[in-house]
């Protein structure tokens, strides 16, 4: 690696993007990814003896899945490659990755994160039940493993990649018992004017709601979820809505469930990035300048800065890479980083409009009724969280996962922990950002409890 010790967590669109321009510039990064194959979720590789071609797995981003596949594999000579290895913590100026049973902390003087985005899910009473999948994990299943979720999968949810993995279902063969989404669409005719910043996006998303009415699947706009019927041990049977003041019934054996993505902003936050309430999205992210400088020798780009989609996360990839080389004393093309910042300002209107289009349904989830579950991992119910602040007199959200093990299960509150800020704001009637935010810690993932250590 010479004398920069550069490294870049995560193979997807922006991490790949970094590390063409970390190579570019003679050096040698090392770049982790937790997957076997780089590509990232948006983009996830089959395992190599499966037969599908990138039309079939990416329907209209098969062009852009296979120029990033085939980028990378270009990298391969280039680049330190590791994949199957889960960064965990970072911690005074070391990443420490874990691989078949083994840790090691990795020196960095720039480390640039790419990690991407996560689902997010809102708490529907019913959702337990086996047979619920998060839009991503449906997605998973279809492009890793060549099988659906379901025999007959009904997509809950709002936003773009609720359209996108229905279509790809379709597409796939799978029986699609309905697209149902909370947001109504005449949010979406008020942000067309920020959608057109990037007409070529808004054409794909008309085109995949064309491709789902012509399969015959049903659409609807504005429903509210009642319940997803079933049992945790039988599975799914159904979902049962409200819409235009009826309540509709659909029958499935499995639901895909979500409302847009969110940074996957753990390792930002071990790596001592600021984060700020975004009232737009009602969340918190990390803080980075135009370029994804985060401070502490940290760079974000992709999703798990801001998520403002995979065409994007290319341009912000590489933005941060640039930015971590001009502050090692490298130099960088001004052009090329002018080109890219119009580029993102361009995508960053495109968000604000599907954040307007597609509204995480907060109103819903602060109502859930007392009996529904929160946290899955917990089994933690409404009525429990809403009794750390009714009686246990919790203030903010740590506070309320101290007293009801909110959050503290294998995934962290990546999937509870806005639903449960949500739940505890209206309990106090705060603003959400009084709540605060469920504060990372390591590991950010579940390792083994004894890992040999094998340092450099």
């Amino acid at each position: 690696m010479g004398e920069h010790r550069v490294i870049i967590v995560g193979a997807g669109p922006a991490g790949v993007r970094a590390a063409q321009a970390v190579v570019r510039a003679g050096l040698r990064p090392i770049v982790i990814d937790e997957a076997a194959r780089a590509g990232g979720q948006i983009y996830r590789r089959p395992p190599e003896n499966f037969k599908r071609d990138h039309d079939a797995l990416y329907g209209t981003e098969a062009a852009r899945a296979r120029a990033i596949h085939e980028d990378f594999a270009a990298l391969l000579p280039h680049i330190d490659y590791r994949p199957e290895t889960l960064v965990w913590n970072v911690a005074e100026g070391h990443v420490w990755a874990a691989h078949e049973g083994e840790t090691q902390p990795l020196p960095y003087d720039a480390l640039i994160v790419c990690s991407g985005a996560s689902d997010r899910v809102a708490p529907i009473k019913g959702w337990q039940a086996a047979g619920c999948y998060s839009l991503g994990g449906a997605q998973i299943a279809l492009k890793a493993q060549g099988c659906a979720i379901g025999h007959r999968v009904i997509f809950l949810g709002s936003g773009p990649l609720l359209y996108l993995a229905a279509a790809q279902y379709v597409k796939a063969g799978a029986e699609v018992a309905a697209v149902l989404d909370t947001s109504p669409f005449w949010l979406r005719v008020k942000a067309a004017p920020k959608l057109a910043a990037m007409p070529g996006l808004l054409w794909q998303g008309v085109k995949l709601l064309r491709d789902l009415k012509r399969a015959g699947v049903p659409v609807l706009t504005g429903v509210t979820p009642i319940e997803i019927e079933g049992d945790p041990q039988t599975g799914v049977s159904g979902v049962t809505v409200r819409h235009k003041g009826a309540v509709k019934h659909f029958a499935g054996d499995a639901v895909a469930m979500g409302w847009h993505v969110k940074p996957e902003a753990q390792i930002a936050d071990l790596a001592r990035a600021t984060f700020a309430f975004d009232e737009a999205t009602r969340q918190w992210l990390p803080q980075t300048d135009a370029d994804g400088r985060a401070g502490n020798a940290l760079y974000l780009g992709g999703d798990g800065a801001r998520v403002l989609g995979a065409r994007s996360a290319e341009v912000t990839g590489e933005l941060a890479a640039m930015a971590a080389l001009a502050d090692l004393g490298l130099t960088m093309d001004a052009d090329r980083r002018r080109w890219l910042l119009a580029e993102k300002a361009n995508y960053a209107k495109f968000a604000k409009g599907l954040a307007q289009a597609f509204p995480w349904p907060h109103e819903l989830v602060a109502a859930i009724p007392d009996e529904a579950i929160v946290c899955r991992c917990e089994a933690v119910t409404a009525a429990t969280l809403r009794a750390s602040v009714n009686t246990a007199h919790a203030q903010e959200a740590n506070r309320a996962k101290a007293f009801s093990r909110v959050g503290m299960g294998r995934c962290q509150g990546r999937y509870c922990g806005h639903a449960s800020a949500e739940i505890i704001a209206a309990a106090r009637s705060v603003s959400l950002e009084k709540t605060g935010r469920l504060r990372g810690q390591a590991p950010v993932k579940p390792i083994p409890v004894a890992l040999k250590r094998n340092d450099l």
